[in-house]
């Protein structure tokens, strides 16, 4: 019971709320399902592989293999990774709203300590209507700022350089 317990500890570092992402989620119940598992106690990392589905409330992680971590202080990190041209994959609904925020790369990565959140390798992220592209997306949670740069890899901006589009408010009318 205690692995099992640790195990949903250090998964839900991946519970990552996005633009102000669906807080009932954290409550939720994780499903992990993968072709494989290692859980390796004392060093405190669970690697899963093999088309991972992470699942939590409306927050759904895919990719080929998930690794979480957890320091001595007990800030968890997790990475997710695709193979083979494919990108790992994540959405969740945004709070009240029917809005999602849905984010691909060839790396995601989230940090619990600093709250950040990267996406490395053609990366892509949306929320609503918005779309931001480029190799490299940071989000910031404490302060819902995001950082785009082409440095460091391939974008997945047809221009091969940042690309953002954000659509008009609706202003009711006015």
């Amino acid at each position: 019971m205690t692995r099992l317990f640790l195990l949903l500890c250090l998964l839900s570092a991946l519970a990552v709320p996005l633009a102000h992402a669906e807080k009932a989620d954290k409550q939720k119940p994780i499903e992990i399902d993968a072709d494989r598992i290692h859980v390796d106690d004392r060093q405190k990392v669970h690697v899963f592989e093999g088309n991972v589905l992470m699942k939590q409330g409306t927050l759904e992680i895919r990719g080929d293999r998930v690794v979480v971590t957890q320091d001595e202080q007990g800030f968890k990190t997790g990475v997710a990774t695709a193979q083979g041209g494919r990108l790992a994959t994540f959405k969740q609904k945004r709070d009240n709203s029917n809005e999602w925020v849905t984010g691909e790369a060839e790396r995601l990565e989230y940090d619990a300590r600093t709250n950040k959140i990267k996406l490395i390798g053609r990366a892509r992220a949306t929320s609503g209507q918005d779309e931001v592209r480029g190799a490299y997306i940071e989000y910031d949670q404490n302060t819902d700022q995001y950082y785009v740069t082409t440095a460091g890899g391939a974008s997945s901006a047809p221009s091969g350089r940042v690309r953002a589009v954000i659509q008009p408010k609706d202003d009711g009318g006015q």
